[in-house]
């Protein structure tokens, strides 16, 4: 159960738009968010989260944006939120948000996800393993992650050597490790991903294929992607909302969620991810979305929510 309380009133409300140092001024999504606050009265400021010249303090609410650079420095992320008096999402939401192991305890759950199998440092990593996974192509990646970087596609078994090479450079880091099946719908039907704003459903958007071959590194924050305006299936919104019912969190609580599905042969959709941290929320894509999102805020600000 997530309780907060803001003593805050709307006027003269001051909020930190929480990013990184590579995007000082917001994601330029995030930046439609910036006017829509100023209808409402709060003056929005875009913050870095590791500057040490912050006054946390002295902000109303703090709002994790665009803080897409933690992966590397996840324990320092996690001890920085905790020391934010007023945060949304809260604290106790990104420690558990930011390790896909969550995606365990859903499954748990009866949630369907993709299937995952999890490979920790030390854990014997031959060629024959890899190859033995029952798909033709796979996806590799690290459980702590943002934007699709570290993250390669393989083709088995012509392309076993160089995912078992992934596996060990993330190994190398100390990191876990994900192998799952790609799931080659995706390629035609693309990613959904559903958003909500304060526990009720606001948008979704398509994303369109990301990974094309093995991992090779980015110069940025995260992969470039293809979004468009979605209508969800039903069978998509049920799935949404199943998950965020089997949440360890009341999603009343949380000022934006998203879970992101992808499409299987069978044509039901499973989860891919679901973001409480620091979500692109795709803003721009959805008529009165920056409006919904700063209303939610002043809501908060005032005790309403």
């Amino acid at each position: 159960m997530i309780e907060q309380s803001y003593s805050a009133t709307r006027a003269g409300a001051r909020v930190a738009l929480v990013t990184c140092a590579k995007l000082p001024d917001l994601d330029e999504d995030d930046q439609s968010l910036v006017p829509a606050l100023a209808a409402a009265g709060v003056t929005a400021v875009p913050t870095v989260w590791d500057d040490p010249a912050v006054d946390w303090p002295s902000y109303d609410l703090a709002v994790v944006r665009n803080t897409w650079d933690y992966p590397a420095r996840r324990a320092e992320f996690t001890a920085w939120a905790a020391s934010v008096p007023r945060l949304a999402n809260p604290a106790d939401v990104i420690a558990w948000n930011t390790d896909k192991r969550y995606l365990r305890e859903l499954h748990d759950k009866g949630i369907p996800i993709v299937p995952t199998r999890w490979l920790d440092p030390g854990d014997p990593i031959g060629l024959d393993d890899i190859a033995g996974t029952a798909a033709a192509e796979i996806v590799v990646k690290p459980a702590v992650s943002v934007g699709s970087v570290d993250t390669g596609r393989y083709r088995l078994p012509e392309q076993a050597d160089l995912a078992a090479a992934h596996v060990r450079r993330l190994h190398d880091a100390g990191r876990l490790v994900m192998i799952q099946p790609y799931l080659a719908d995706v390629d035609t039907a693309g990613e959904t991903a559903l958003l909500f704003i304060a526990g009720a459903y606001s948008h979704a958007i398509r994303k369109g294929p990301i990974l094309t071959g093995p991992d090779e590194g980015v110069e940025t924050l995260y992969q470039e992607e293809s979004i468009t305006p979605r209508t969800p299936s039903p069978a998509e919104r049920d799935l949404a909302e199943r998950v965020l019912a089997a949440l360890p969190f009341d999603r009343t609580g949380l000022l934006y969620a998203r879970v992101d599905l992808l499409p299987t042969p069978s044509g039901d959709p499973v989860v891919i991810e679901v973001e409480l941290t620091e979500p692109s929320l795709f803003l721009t894509t959805a008529e009165g979305a920056p409006d919904r999102l700063a209303r939610a805020i002043a809501e908060r600000l005032t005790g309403r929510s």
